[in-house]
């Protein structure tokens, strides 16, 4: 694959400005970069990245026009309607900047515009100006085909999810019941619904879709989306292991590192890594359950207490007193983690997660088993492909019940099953390796993406 086939050529790329969603964007615009192409992201003033971190992008902020209340909420899909709505003349405008100064003879010129798939008003803007756009999905294929199928499950009465009919097997999407479906609260009970077929039908509308995912991994979900979607895609992930571990990181928080100066001193496969990502939220008393069970299974664990996770807490002051002490060195607390750092560690041998795609797809690539609580969105599918399909992990029944807790600890990291789990993950861990190489499916997707998109340039008349 030729390195600078992209020389000459300009990406604009535009994330939406939520960790989970940001982190992936910008690690696609470094894979693209080193095949030649200039680099401009294109962001909210909200949650803007840390450019310096990048030097070598361009960084080009928009208005965003969001209050500190409502930039503070933690409503996510509310707030994505909002970025939708206020953002597209900023974006209007941004354009018709940045693409009559790089239309000069001494300019690279802009090839096409990338944006997350949740920023959906972005397929009006760049229709205005006749630029192509590519989408990038920041979570997996699988879910996708959930999202892409809303209408009919809808029409079927599986949605809204009913409490009753929890257990109910989705025979349209097996393995999933209906517990598996996404599902978010938000302030509008229809918002959620809205925003996934408004994604579904702006990846329709694109001229491609880009997947943090590979073939091996999502083949009977990448085999229906080439159906449903009718447009070329692009699995050519995961995305973090085109580079060295650790060196695309563009975290909202900051790790502390210190963490891993502890796992230094476990004995290998010891440690439970437990971290429920930059969003979710759990009560108090879910905290102290979390607490004792961990405390309980006497296997020692890493735990990522992120400021705001639990519920009416600042962080730490909900644990019984003396809690720390009594562990006796034997359980680390931190308030963010260094994740690739963490999970390519070999102390580390289970991930309690909340199945964010990003924290499976890491995990799923380190070979380290996973102890699956998911929490809302696209989540629930996720982490039922980790304990069913891809057998990778264990599901957390019950909510979340101490000797539940501990019992699940316990089967992972000396049970027979825990052994199984281990080979599955190990042999899912070679594939991700092996489809990064010349001649592997992300390999050759990826070649297939940088032709395509010169192609889409040379096709397209730009109109100011």
């Amino acid at each position: 694959m030729e390195k600078e086939r992209g020389k000459g050529h300009r990406l604009l790329l535009m994330p939406s400005p939520l960790q989970g969603h940001i982190t992936p964007l910008l690690q696609l615009a470094q894979i693209l970069y080193s095949h030649g192409f200039s680099i401009t992201i294109i962001h909210t003033f909200f949650n803007s990245p840390n450019s310096s971190t990048y030097p070598h992008f361009t960084f080009h902020p928009i208005s965003d026009f969001l209050s500190d209340t409502e930039a503070s909420t933690a409503d996510p899909i509310h707030l994505t309607d909002l970025i939708n709505i206020r953002c597209k003349q900023p974006l209007h405008e941004s354009l018709s900047t940045l693409l009559s100064h790089h239309d000069g003879d001494d300019e690279d010129s802009v090839a096409c515009f990338i944006s997350d798939a949740a920023l959906h008003f972005t397929q009006d803007v760049c229709d205005g100006f006749n630029l192509p756009r590519l989408v990038l999905r920041t979570g997996g294929a699988s879910s996708f085909v959930v999202f892409a199928l809303f209408p009919m499950l809808r029409e079927k009465g599986y949605l809204p999810v009913q409490e009753s009919r929890l257990e109910e097997p989705v025979v349209e999407l097996p393995p999933l019941k209906v517990k598996d479906l996404p599902k978010m609260e938000s302030r509008d009970p229809e918002a959620f619904y809205k925003l996934a077929c408004r994604l579904v039908d702006g990846c329709k509308t694109s001229s491609g879709v880009i997947w943090n995912s590979f073939e091996e991994l999502e083949t009977s979900a990448l085999a229906k989306l080439r159906q449903v979607l009718s447009m070329p895609i692009y699995p050519i992930g995961p995305f973090h292991k085109h580079f060295p571990a650790g060196s695309t990181s563009s975290s909202l928080l900051t790790p502390d590192k210190s963490c891993i100066s502890w796992l230094d001193r476990q004995e290998h496969h010891s440690v439970v890594y437990v971290s429920f990502g930059s969003m979710a939220a759990i009560s108090e008393a879910e905290f102290l359950e979390i607490a004792w069970g961990l405390a309980n299974s006497n296997q020692p664990f890493l735990w990522v207490i992120r400021p705001g996770l639990v519920r009416g807490s600042e962080w730490l002051e909900s644990l019984p007193s003396g809690f720390v002490e009594n562990l006796e060195g034997r359980g680390c607390i931190v308030k963010w983690a260094p994740q690739e750092e963490v999970l390519s560690h070999s102390a580390v041998g289970a991930f309690w997660t909340h199945n964010g795609w990003n924290s499976t797809l890491e995990s799923i690539c380190e070979g380290v088993p996973m102890i699956c609580s998911p929490c809302f969105a696209d989540q629930k599918v996720n982490a039922k492909y980790v304990s069913d399909v891809w057998r990778v992990g264990v599901q957390l029944q019950n909510n979340l019940e101490r000797g539940e807790i501990e019992r699940t600890i316990r089967k992972l990291m000396v049970g027979n099953e825990g052994d199984e789990i281990r080979q599955n993950t190990l042999h899912l861990k070679e594939k991700a390796n092996l489809c990064l190489k010349s001649g592997g499916s992300s390999y050759c997707f990826l070649d297939n993406l940088v032709i395509d998109i010169l192609s889409l340039e040379s096709s397209t008349s730009r109109t100011h």
